[in-house]
């Protein structure tokens, strides 16, 4: 699977990404987000999805989490 490093540069990983990110948007989240879902099943979104190994990398490559499905995560976020 390609998955983006803390500094934004992808690579194969054997181990799965565990969270999927919109390039555009710089939001990642869980990859059964129903708003991410949504998106997908309207076409749109599958050409800017990136995937991280964990929430410290997307948090390292610039990425904020996602207000639907990580929101406690995005509240803290917003806290700092």
């Amino acid at each position: 699977m390609k998955l983006l490093r803390a500094d934004g540069e992808a690579y194969f990983s054997e181990v799965p990404g565990t969270l999927g990110g919109h390039r555009g948007t710089g939001i990642y989240g869980r990859l059964d987000c129903p708003t991410a879902l949504r998106a997908i099943a309207r076409g749109g979104y599958v050409k800017h999805r990136v995937f991280f190994l964990d929430e410290a990398t997307a948090r390292a490559a610039g990425y904020r989490p996602c207000g639907c499905c990580m929101r406690d995560a995005y509240h803290a976020w917003r806290e700092t």
